[in-house]
């Protein structure tokens, strides 16, 4: 499908497995730039390499929780206009 999105650029947050990994990997599969975030830098380096693997596009990665503020400045650092957010926290 072809969704008229290519070379947009998205920030999906808790992104390394799951429903994130998900968003963010289909994401890339229309061709849009992906800054991944998550807490765990391991899975999330994961998550990196398998979408740089699959697909040509930018992938970032932003260690840390969301709702810390560096963590939040790290994300608009890595992509200061975001075309596409994907808000996936969840639980306490």
């Amino acid at each position: 499908m072809d969704l008229g999105i290519a070379g947009r650029n998205a920030i999906v947050c808790a992104s390394s497995k799951g429903l994130g990994f998900a968003s963010a990997n289909a994401l890339a599969r229309e061709g849009v730039n992906v800054v991944l975030n998550g807490r765990d830098e391991t899975t999330l380096a994961a998550a990196r390499d398998r979408i740089l693997k699959e697909h040509s596009v930018r992938v970032m990665t932003v260690t840390g929780d969301i709702t810390q503020p560096a963590t939040q400045q790290a994300l608009l650092a890595a992509c200061p206009e975001p075309d596409i957010l994907v808000n996936n926290n969840g639980g306490p």
